[in-house]
């Protein structure tokens, strides 16, 4: 049996499980293959308990990750069998139901031994850029024409790869040494993971990770239902309606806050969708309890108890809560609009708390190049797959204006033009802030982006659209104005669809606008100095400042004299 701890050595330990997990974690960053992984950070890391709890998460990752992940460790013991479950083993799966929500995130589980006994298991995600199938985007009609579809199993067994399955996956995917490459950083990761944690228990004498786990788990839960008990009763409803594919989705969410849980129900949101946008349970899960966790608990640790007392409840066959076989794909789009749901009915109970909403789900697009087909194409044309994470803006707080082309709920970083560039023959010609994008208010909104997107001579390209805020812009909060909706468009004028593969010619370019985040307040409570910082930035433009927050004439001749003289504003 392990020694008796006390519990400032426990709060050691756990702030040393945390450390472990982020040094998983980067480990993962320095060694995959995939940019969306290495520049915008579209993955987890995590350790849990052999109850397939999870204990600490690393602070690299998006919640979408991070918390679906939660949930899958236990699947993985039961579709294993703990009876199959030896040193040496690593576990895979792209499940959606059982993993994060779509083919394209690799999840990978280790079990980990300490002399010779189960003491835990570590589990990491990546979001990988191809899976086969019909490739990263919404066309698909059902799961089936997504991608490559991996069940829980082992990818190694006592140390051997199994190299038939390499095979499987090799055989089926456009990008094989890429994914195959992340597939052995993230069994690295989770290697690094566990030796971290064998130091640990090996420099506080511990035989197990029950005593920790016991203090983990009961200290988080207990804080988070003091949290939630200190809140004022009651219920409230949101709504907002999204583009959706051909047709406008409405997500509808009932919140009840009670002394011991908060409860939200999604009852009332639309059907499933014919296109690849649906979302499994688990993802919306996820993003419903890290809006509300942000709120109410922001700094107690993510882990199974701290997540625990918020309940999600969703009509089988929403869109929030697609069952097989469903294209899942893009899951993502609705599942990033979950928070703004949730906050719509959370602002009721808890005013001035939230933010009023922002671009909402990422500006993500992948695009599919080719040697030109209308000519012949040079000699060192290549095929290849160039997946790109973007942001809109966030919408402004209750106390600050919203951040600028920032990832909010994901939390995933915009990718470098230097690193899209090097994945393959795409160039970025084009890549700043849209200003006049933010919504105007006491607190202004985020401000969106412009991009223009080509190939390099000789080939052409597919451009699988993953955008919404076309029709229905970030909405203010407490008087704030909306924020610019997206645009879409290829350099000639020809109108581009937000969501699905479109082909783009030889010599053409994809102009695109990012949507902006709402305003907070009223814009005639703006702080005056606050308006001219925003005209010398570029922020807005000297229409927007007279016409929203009623700069003069005069103000406005002075701020861009300054501007001119180089001096600060």
């Amino acid at each position: 049996m392990a020694k008796t701890h006390t519990t400032v050595a426990y709060q050691v330990m756990w702030n040393r499980l945390i450390s472990v997990v982020e040094e998983q974690a980067q480990a993962l960053v320095r060694t995959a293959f995939s940019t969306s992984v290495r520049e915008a950070g579209d993955l987890s890391a995590g350790v849990y308990d052999t109850h397939g709890q999870m204990l600490a998460q690393a602070v690299t990752g998006t919640p979408g990750h991070v918390n679906a992940m939660a949930d899958a460790v236990a699947h993985f013991i039961r579709r294993i069998g703990r009876q199959n479950i030896f040193e040496g083993d690593v576990y895979i799966t792209n499940d959606p139901w059982e993993g994060t929500g779509h083919l394209h995130d690799i999840t990978m589980v280790t079990p980990s031994f300490h002399n010779g006994l189960l003491v835990g298991f570590f589990a990491c995600t990546a979001h990988i850029v191809d899976i086969g199938g019909r490739g990263f985007g919404a066309d698909a009609a059902s799961v089936y024409e997504e991608g490559l579809y991996i069940p829980i199993m082992k990818f190694a067994a006592g140390g051997e790869v199994d190299k038939t399955l390499v095979q499987i996956i090799r055989g089926n995917v456009r990008e094989p040494d890429q994914l195959i490459g992340d597939v052995y950083a993230l069994a690295t990761c989770n290697e690094i993971g566990h030796r971290r944690l064998i130091d640990m228990m090996q420099e506080f004498a511990l035989d197990d990770l029950d005593g920790i786990a016991e203090f983990i788990l009961e200290n988080s839960r207990r804080a988070t239902l003091e949290r939630i008990a200190a809140l004022p009763r009651g219920q409230a409803s949101g709504e907002m309606t999204v583009d959706g594919f051909d047709t406008p989705i409405m997500l509808k969410v009932q919140l009840t806050i009670e002394a011991d849980r908060i409860l939200s129900d999604f009852a009332g949101t639309s059907g499933l969708d014919k296109k690849g946008i649906n979302c499994p349970l688990v993802y919306t899960k996820a993003y419903a309890c890290y809006a509300l966790k942000c709120a109410i608990a922001p700094e107690i640790p993510n882990n199974a108890a701290s997540l625990a007392p918020f309940e999600i409840a969703a009509p089988e066959n929403s869109i929030v809560h697609a069952l097989h076989p469903a294209p899942v794909a893009l899951r993502h789009i609705v599942g990033h609009f979950v928070p703004d749901t949730v906050y719509a009915a959370l602002d009721k109970i808890l005013p001035n708390v939230v933010p009023a909403e922002g671009a909402g789900c990422l500006c993500n697009f992948q695009v599919s190049l080719r040697p030109r087909t209308d000519a012949p194409a040079p000699a060192d044309a290549v095929r290849s797959e160039v997946l790109t994470f973007n942001s809109g803006g966030s919408g402004a707080r209750p106390q600050h204006d919203g951040l600028n082309a920032t990832a909010f709920p994901s939390g995933v970083m915009t990718m470098p033009i230097e690193a899209t560039e090097h994945a393959g023959p795409v160039i970025i010609w084009r890549k700043e802030l849209r200003p006049d994008s933010g919504g105007a208010g006491q607190q202004r909104g985020g401000l969106g982006q412009y991009m223009e997107v080509g190939a390099r001579a000789g080939h052409e390209f597919d451009f699988s659209a993953m955008f919404d805020r076309v029709d229905h812009p970030a909405r203010g909060r407490r008087g704030g104005a909306p924020g610019a909706s997206t645009t879409i468009a290829q350099d000639d004028g020809k109108p581009m669809r937000g969501k699905g593969k479109q082909f783009v010619a030889h010599g053409r370019k994809v102009v695109l606008a990012f949507p902006g985040g709402a305003g907070y307040g009223a814009a005639k409570d703006r702080d005056i100095a606050l308006v001219k910082r925003d005209l010398a930035r570029g922020y807005i433009s000297a229409e927007v400042a007279a016409r929203d927050y009623g700069l003069s004439a005069e103000d406005i001749a002075t701020v861009q004299q300054a501007v001119l003289r180089g001096e600060e504003i």
